[in-house]
């Protein structure tokens, strides 16, 4: 028998129930407009809740904390000129890729992730074409740098907005250098071992990471092989050339420089450990970004050399590495922020990397860096900070116009990134110091790049 109109309306009562009621009372205003309550009663269901709108960024803690500490401060305007919640998380650098890899894979996560080096080719199925964010971007702001071309675009299609580059020089200890005559930092990789003897024999290592990290150990492994005309491929990026005279000289060159000057307990150290021991005064020169001399500045008051002075004053960090017969090479670090498929604010993540790249935004956090990370647009190198900086820093001013990138001289491919997330040429150095032959240490490489450029 059917059943009355009020009878099916208690019914509905029932089934939503009081707490239900309570919780939609905010909700539902705009089916309360229309119909009151008893509209919502009339179709028997209780309203949809709303979905608050929220946005998730996931990047690196940065080596400078005080850039980290401005996006923070950032997030909660973000939040309120775009109308949702910003939620920006920071996680260890080395954790940044499986936590990109686990997103992808289960398509739930971060709503825009941080990119290092050319991941956006190893992702570009997983990510969203932002030309109409990057393209206005980068045409207001006198171009991106060249690496951009060779890391956030795909295909001709800019699949991560580019955000910064992280320079890197050997930074050294000034006075160490000219207690051993030395007032100009070596040129050549042979003029450097000499150096790093008189240092080593004085208990003043050089030291350089080479353990499984996203940037020290790579930035210092591959133009050491470059510069010796080695290279992952041919200019095609199809032919594997890795076991190549050149690759073999750097890598016997590597062993004698790794003996005579380097702090051998480099092979277990990441981006942080040759930090650690410059600022205690254990080495004398590391591969390292700007971070080295900021952070020695700003924490002036604890960082100190063995005088007791402020360890700042006595660091040089204005030195690219050395050359060898192929020339002088760097590698530096871009990164970019990709806009996730599997997100389902979309137009909401356009929306904030838009906002985060206003002048008056992207500015303070340019500024907060120091030198560290110099923006990803050719204007940020008028910028009046760099009449600000100190001397040693002036060197990052138009660095990244220099950078290459995975791959080279064939193209930073997804196959030049899984190269580099193996960490196969940072690999084949280390076995190489280890004392492995140096061809043996080639053939190896060449047999696991081959597995990849197939």
């Amino acid at each position: 028998m059917k059943k009355s109109d009020g009878e099916e309306r208690q019914m509905v009562k029932k089934t939503v129930g009081r707490r239900t009621f309570l919780k939609v009372t905010g909700v539902a205003a705009g089916a309360v407009a229309a119909g009151g309550l008893a509209g919502i009663l009339e179709a028997q269901r209780a309203p949809a809740y709303a979905q608050a709108r929220k946005l998730h960024v996931l990047r690196w803690t940065d080596f400078i904390p005080e850039a980290d500490a401005e996006l923070k401060r950032q997030a909660p305007l973000a939040s309120k000129a775009l109308g949702a919640e910003v939620t920006i998380e920071f996680i260890n650098v080395n954790d940044l890729q499986a936590r990109t890899t686990s997103a992808i894979e289960s398509k739930f996560g971060a709503d825009i992730i941080q990119l290092l080096w050319n991941w956006p080719h190893l992702y570009a199925s997983a990510l969203v074409d932002v030309a109409d964010v990057a393209e206005p971007i980068g045409k207001a702001q006198g171009g991106y740098y060249d690496v951009f071309n060779a890391t956030a675009k795909v295909g001709g299609k800019w699949l991560a907005v580019p955000h910064g580059v992280i320079g890197n020089t050997v930074a050294y200890r000034r006075s160490w250098h000219a207690e051993i005559g030395v007032t100009e930092f070596p040129k050549t990789w042979d003029a450097w071992r000499e150096v790093g003897k008189k240092l080593k024999a004085k208990g003043r290592p050089i030291g350089q990471a080479l353990g499984h990290s996203f940037g020290d150990p790579p930035t210092f492994c591959y133009p050491l092989l470059w510069s010796f005309g080695g290279a992952e491929t041919d200019p095609s990026g199809k032919k594997v050339v890795i076991n190549s005279k050149g690759t073999i000289e750097s890598l016997k060159f590597f062993q004698a420089f790794w003996k005579d000057a380097c702090d051998e307990g480099g092979l277990a150290w990441d981006d942080t450990n040759n930090n650690r021991a410059f600022h205690a005064g254990e080495i004398s020169a590391t591969l390292n970004g700007a971070s080295i001399y900021v952070v020695a500045k700003r924490q002036q008051d604890k960082i100190k050399d063995e005088k007791g002075q402020p360890l700042y004053l006595d660091i040089e960090h204005g030195a690219p590495l050395p050359g060898g017969p192929a020339g002088r090479f760097a590698l530096y670090v871009p990164f970019q922020h990709g806009v996730m498929k599997y997100g389902k604010n979309q137009k909401l993540a356009k929306d904030f990397l838009k906002w985060l790249h206003q002048k008056e935004n992207y500015e303070k956090w340019f500024e907060a860096n120091g030198a560290y990370s110099v923006g990803s647009t050719k204007v940020w190198e008028d910028h009046p900070m760099w009449g600000k900086v100190d001397k040693p820093l002036r060197v990052y001013q138009a660095a990244a116009r220099q950078a290459r990138m995975f791959g080279s001289a064939g193209p930073a491919t997804a196959n030049a990134t899984q190269v580099y997330t193996k960490y196969i040429i940072v690999d084949m150095y280390a076995k190489a110091a280890q004392g492995q032959k140096a061809e043996d240490v080639a053939k190896w490489a060449e047999g696991e790049l081959k597995n990849i450029y197939v």
